[in-house]
């Protein structure tokens, strides 16, 4: 299964980069515009983790978990068809590996993140190896949340991916080339991606690669309606 998913997965960027992975304690972010398709993108990164089989937490601040459950069952269909995978077996070990936490108008607080967290370890006996956080508003966030999330990550020993908005008005970049709503906060993260719509499609491209310098343009083209890796 995982074989066939890597073939087209987004996440054939990282073998491009330094380590191969985000990895644990580490902070990631995928930045788009908006209707650029960074829900897609990232939930393309939470069924690798899944299919690795490894225990995901899905944080949402925007949607209900209906329409989040709608979303992962949207783009597993694609990939049943695109990598010929068992649909029943494929389903299954999403919902077995999977948690969805949301939080709804403006109720996240970090607080109750760790909460939720500490109950899902002790009282449920799931231990995440992921984190995705879909839906947090970097240009309202303070620098704090996300020292609070590099705790998180460290105490759990996961990785956390999160999606960020970016526009095309703002036109910030920092001195290491990371562009608005990031150019404050990249030495937080630890893998830095953006979606661009490209001649070809939407590319996905490496900004920050765990402090490596970058050679050349290491990218990675996207289908513009599944999001899966197609053929440069």
């Amino acid at each position: 299964m995982m074989k066939d998913f890597m073939k087209v997965s987004p996440l054939k960027i990282l073998e491009k980069s330094s380590e191969k992975a985000l990895g644990r304690g580490n902070l990631g972010v995928l930045m788009a515009r908006a209707g650029v398709g960074k829900t897609a993108c990232l939930i393309h990164i939470a069924l690798d983790r899944l299919f690795r089989e490894g225990r995901l937490v899905h944080v949402c601040l925007e949607d209900t978990p209906e329409k989040v459950r709608s979303y992962y069952n949207v783009i597993l269909s694609d990939l049943v068809v695109a990598s010929h995978m068992a649909d029943d077996k494929t389903r299954a070990l999403v919902e077995k590996n999977r948690m969805i936490l949301v939080y709804l108008n403006r109720s996240f607080e970090i607080r109750r993140l760790r909460e939720n967290l500490k109950n899902l370890v002790e009282k449920v006996n799931f231990i995440p190896d992921t984190l995705v956080v879909d839906g947090l508003d970097f240009e309202a966030a303070d620098r704090k949340l996300f020292e609070d999330f590099k705790d998180i990550a460290s105490q759990y020993n996961v990785e956390i991916w999160f999606s960020a908005l970016s526009h095309r008005h703002i036109t910030d970049v920092n001195e290491g080339g990371i562009p608005y709503p990031c150019n404050k906060l990249d030495d937080l993260f630890d893998i830095i991606a953006v979606l661009e719509p490209a001649s070809s499609g939407i590319l996905l491209r490496l900004l920050k690669d765990h402090g490596k310098k970058i050679m050349g343009d290491v990218s990675v083209n996207l289908d513009p309606k599944t999001f899966l890796a197609v053929n440069p």
